[in-house]
């Protein structure tokens, strides 16, 4: 994906996420609505509120995000935990094969070096 797409991506969920936090300001609190025409002190400590059933989180419209991009689902925990471990055991894996293959060359060149100094010829007695 290239930087541009994922620009725009970022940028789509961005709105997303702000119509969501504007309309979760909307639907905070219960309305309060009070009659102009009330006349008693008992009227007037009745006051009727109306409580709003919340609202559906907003969705980025239709046109608002490039073609070929989709938002993400959210991650729950589990599918989270699933990554790190997935990630933590290919984390182990490549340092196993790194440590390996560090031994293997390790011993291949001890292996020359004992090879070469065997068949040197051996350094004049001094005279």
């Amino acid at each position: 994906m290239s930087w541009q797409r994922e620009r725009d991506a970022l940028l789509a969920r961005t709105r997303a996420f702000v119509q969501s936090v504007a309309l979760r300001k909307e639907n905070a609190g219960p309305q309060v609505r009070s009659d102009a025409g009330i006349g008693s002190d008992a009227d007037r400590r009745h006051v009727e509120t109306e409580v709003t059933a919340p609202r559906r989180l907003a969705e980025p419209p239709a046109g608002s995000l490039p073609p070929g991009v989709q938002l993400a689902r959210p991650k729950i925990p589990s599918e989270v935990r699933r990554e790190i471990q997935d990630r933590i055991e290919s984390f182990r894996k490549h340092q196993e094969r790194f440590n390996r293959e560090r031994a293997e060359y390790f011993n291949a060149t001890l292996a020359r070096l004992r090879a070469a100094i065997d068949e040197a010829e051996p350094p004049p007695l001094g005279k």
